[in-house]
């Protein structure tokens, strides 16, 4: 009875191993080629939408995927590549507002402020993807985060309707760039059960025109 209960134990382990990396192999071969890290090469788009994260760590460090996804977005408005950015994050608290912070920190390295726009909804990558298509009226956009989150963000915006192309911000080493990548596994599964649930953003509201 035991050897029983094990081997079906052993066997839900491998199962979900196998569609870990089933849901892995899907969003990279459905994205590939798709992203960039050279400005002289990837194609321009009217709009950029940063993705947002928290500026510091929870030990108070800063938190470099946030400052690598900024040094991005200004290189990337700087080569002309993009003329307007769209800042998509959380707004979860009056202590807590990503837009906010990148905005300030955009308008800092010289991107002017006219050129900035908030989605203060974007609380997860599909609200920000289909939010993009129905709030803000995209039809083309160019991502800029990081190598991995721009593959799972133009997957679900290629599901959305919403052709996407990706900026790659530099990734992250060392533990918590570890960290972060085997959390990415989970994350890729998640795309696929939001999809067959049709799942939809947390909040839509009226629509808002980049120009």
């Amino acid at each position: 009875m035991i050897k029983k209960i094990l081997f079906g134990l052993l066997s839900l382990v491998v199962l979900f191993v196998i569609v870990l990396f089933l849901c892995d192999y899907a969003i990279d071969y459905a994205t590939k080629y798709k992203t960039y890290t050279s400005t002289e090469k990837i194609p321009k788009n009217s709009v950029g939408i940063i993705l947002g994260t928290a500026k510091k760590l929870t030990n108070g460090l800063p938190n470099a995927y946030y400052a690598n996804r900024i040094k991005a977005t200004v290189t990337l408005f700087n080569a002309q590549k993009i003329d307007f950015i769209l800042v998509s994050g959380d707004n979860g608290s009056i202590y807590y507002n990503e837009p906010k912070t990148i905005k300030k920190d955009l308008v800092t390295a010289g991107i002017p402020e006219e050129k900035i726009f908030l989605d203060y909804a974007g609380f997860r990558t599909l609200d920000s993807m289909v939010r993009a298509k129905h709030i803000f009226g995209l039809d083309s956009a160019t991502i800029i985060s990081q190598e991995f989150h721009n593959d799972r963000a133009i997957y679900i915006a290629q599901k959305k309707g919403l052709n996407a192309i990706g900026f790659n911000a530099k990734d992250v080493s060392g533990a918590n760039g570890l960290k972060v990548k085997v959390r990415e596994y989970f994350a890729r599964v998640k795309v696929f059960l939001d999809l067959l649930t049709n799942k939809q953003p947390k909040f839509y509201g009226e629509k808002v025109e980049i120009k």
